[in-house]
């Protein structure tokens, strides 16, 4: 008898800044990481709206937070880039392997 998948959808809501927000979540496990996000958003954007309020439009503030959020994604998945290491390992072996050929 094959395991089914769990399909079972759930609506979550989300308390992002001033706003609620539902979202339907396909897996029960990533809610922690979506109630997470939502927390990390509205602490940046709360951040950016305390200086820039008045003088900049919700609009831009909202950019402000999306950029801070990808730029800290984009380093964190440069410092995880195992690429150099995979090159270098599989360079490695190579010459371990034609060393025990000889």
């Amino acid at each position: 008898m094959s395991e089914e998948k769990n399909t079972e959808k759930l609506n979550i809501r989300l308390h992002v800044y001033d706003e609620d927000i539902m979202t339907v979540l396909h897996n029960r496990e990533d809610e922690q990481y979506f109630r997470s996000a939502a927390k990390f958003i509205s602490e940046r954007y709360g951040a950016y709206a305390q200086v820039y309020k008045g003088r900049k439009s919700d609009h831009t503030i909202a950019l402000m937070t999306l950029i801070e959020i990808a730029f800290r994604y984009e380093r964190e998945r440069a410092k995880n880039d195992t690429a150099p290491y995979d090159n270098i390992l599989s360079r490695l072996t190579s010459e371990i392997e034609d060393a025990l050929k000889e």
